[in-house]
């Protein structure tokens, strides 16, 4: 089955940038959208869908930081890319530190072609993810969340709501590992941290 288009949205306040980068980054497999506030972004845009922005950090009215941080908050799985000028590369590199995906120096578009493959991928991976995480039922998914922090059967079937036998446990922990892909604990564990607004 084709992949439907990812979302990739480019948000700055500077026309002919978001001209040129529409131009730019067109693509069978993207569906790009250019906004020129990061209001405007904010109110347009499903912020629990997977994709990439590619963000201005300083704009007129609300900052691509401030952006960034209703992301965070909102524990979206958008992965950010920053555009920098050159005086704010260390304020970009603590939005990386924060768990911004990358950061480019404008007007470098060469650079950023280069490196959003890789965002691209990453927002690919995130959207994987989404599909495998909706297709656990709802039981599924508080076992899968109490086995990733290290609990055992005895202790998941005390804990759910209403709790359960431990051999349902059993049942629902090998669901999991068989939906998600996952051999063991330790790989449940790793595939949850990595996806962290999954739980």
């Amino acid at each position: 089955m084709k992949d439907i288009p990812l979302a990739l949205y480019v948000v700055d306040d500077d026309e002919a940038l978001r001209r040129s980068m529409l131009l730019l980054l067109s693509a069978p497999d993207l569906a790009v959208q250019a906004f020129d506030s990061g209001e405007a972004f904010l109110d347009a845009v499903d912020l629990s869908q997977p994709g990439c922005v590619i963000l201005d950090l300083r704009m007129g009215g609300m900052s691509g930081l401030a952006v960034f941080e209703r992301l965070r908050a909102a524990h979206s799985p958008l992965v950010t890319v920053f555009l920098s000028g050159h005086g704010d590369i260390p304020m970009a590199l603590e939005a990386v530190r924060s768990g911004a995906w990358d950061w480019v120096a404008k007007p470098d578009t060469r650079q950023l072609l280069d490196r959003l493959p890789d965002a691209i991928a990453q927002a690919r991976a995130r959207g994987q993810a989404s599909r495998l995480w909706d297709e656990l039922t709802p039981r599924e998914r508080e076992v899968a969340r109490l086995v990733g922090l290290g609990q055992p059967n005895k202790e998941i079937a005390r804990m759910l709501v209403p709790p359960c036998s431990p051999r349902s446990v059993e049942t629902h922990r090998a669901s999991v590992f068989h939906k998600l892909g996952c051999a063991n604990d330790n790989e449940l564990g790793r595939w949850l941290a990595a996806y962290p607004w999954l739980r």
